[in-house]
């Protein structure tokens, strides 16, 4: 049974056709009934990409893949499936990114090697793969420019919402755009999430550009966040560029024709990275922790992350419970330079704690309020330095323990 949809659920706005990309869905039956779980886009040729993978040490076999043939910066063609994330799945698991790869590349008519393939769902079971084959000719004959939402939804495990966003930018005085959608919702933390992340615009952009641009973004995003601490085996993020804007051209280093469209592409990495928190499993609470104060922005990050994924600071939101007291500690096992008679800690715009100590007069009314939100604000000073960080998170309930306890069954 699927888990009711989330309270901080955000609507998947519309995205409008864009030239040069088509997508579909299909039930190829992989490890789910009624409903679709194989996604296909295929996009024309010239199309240029760029990619970002997870850190984990024992990543999936489509990791592997995507990693070896993203170098040329040439792609024609994307195949996700959801229900099995073909982990640990030895040699079995890369014969069939293989398979799939050589399939897809027959329907459409290009070589193996301009094919992305991702899985997400189950580590350590092997890949049924021939399902994958037998659906892609279907699949592909029925791709079509206005499939966004069929594909958001056909890459979902225990998403309980289609996570998706688009933007419009300038190159030289030419309007292109960006649109993109992903899934995550647990295995969520930087490194990037079990999270999958498909963008695409029509802009013609090297992919040595593209690829800078991606990875600050990515940077500043995604690996801002956390849900549980765990950094998948499958996470992907690949931007694609169909090139069919008529736009000035832009160089191999991007530099300032790209300035635009970096901010863009960054607003939209942060939109869909903070769906994917907001859609942590079992989540009710979003929160947005901005460290101050301290010796360098790495450090700032650094404690923001600590707080970020501590079980104590999360659990105590879950309960609406204002103890700061546990913000403390986060900073403290952080690692960082800190010094707890410079600390100051607030919630919700309160100042609780200055110089290390409790504010003369502290009044917990405002904060207890705060603390009822859907969205909640962590402020921590550590009076060193100017390096700042903002992370974000979600509480944690026990309905984080239903889901990943049943998750395989």
């Amino acid at each position: 049974m699927a888990s009711p949809v989330s309270p901080l659920a955000v609507a998947m706005p519309h995205l409008p056709a864009m030239a040069g990309v088509r997508f579909g869905a299909a039930e190829a039956g992989i490890r789910y009934k009624g409903r679709t779980d194989l996604v296909m886009a295929e996009m024309a040729p010239g199309t240029t990409v760029a990619g970002v993978f997870t850190r984990n040490k024992c990543p999936g076999a489509p990791v592997d893949w995507c990693r070896a043939i993203l170098p040329p910066g040439h792609a024609r063609a994307l195949v996700v499936n959801a229900g099995n994330a073909n982990v640990f799945t030895g040699r079995a698991g890369a014969d069939a990114v293989s398979a799939t790869a050589a399939a897809a590349a027959s329907v459409v008519g290009c070589a193996a090697r301009e094919v992305f393939v991702a899985s997400t769902g189950v580590i350590g079971e092997q890949l049924p793969f021939e399902r994958i084959v037998v659906a892609l000719p279907d699949l592909q004959s029925r791709l079509t420019p206005d499939g966004w939402e069929a594909a958001a939804r056909g890459i979902m495990t225990t998403d309980t919402f289609p996570k998706a966003a688009t933007r419009t930018a300038m190159i030289g005085g030419t309007e292109i755009r960006i649109s993109g959608f992903c899934k995550g919702s647990g295995m969520v933390a930087p490194d990037m999430a079990t999270m999958l992340c498909f963008v695409f615009t029509d802009a013609k952009i090297p992919a040595s550009a593209l690829q800078g641009v991606l990875r600050r973004g990515v940077d500043a995003s995604f690996n801002c966040t956390t849900v549980d601490s765990d950094t998948s085996t499958s996470d992907t993020v690949l931007l694609f560029a169909t090139g069919q804007a008529a736009h000035p051209r832009v160089g191999v280093e991007g530099g300032r024709a790209l300035a635009d469209f970096a901010a863009k592409l960054n607003e939209l990495l942060l939109d869909l990275a903070l769906q994917v928190v907001r859609d942590g499993e079992g989540a009710r609470k979003l929160v947005r922790i901005d460290v101050t104060g301290a010796v360098s922005a790495k450090s700032a990050r650094r404690v923001a992350m600590a707080i970020a994924n501590s079980p104590l600071v999360k659990t105590a939101i879950a309960g609406e419970d204002a103890n700061w007291g546990r913000i403390v500690m986060a900073v403290g096992k952080a690692g960082e330079p800190a010094d707890r008679d410079l600390l100051s800690v607030g919630i919700g715009g309160t100042w609780m704690a200055r110089a290390g100590a409790v504010v003369p007069g502290y009044d917990e009314t405002p904060v207890v309020a705060h603390m009822k939100g859907h969205e909640i604000a962590i402020t921590v000073d550590l009076g060193l330095g100017r390096g700042r960080a903002t992370a974000w998170t979600c509480d944690l309930t026990h309905g984080y323990i239903d889901i990943n306890g049943s998750y395989r069954s």
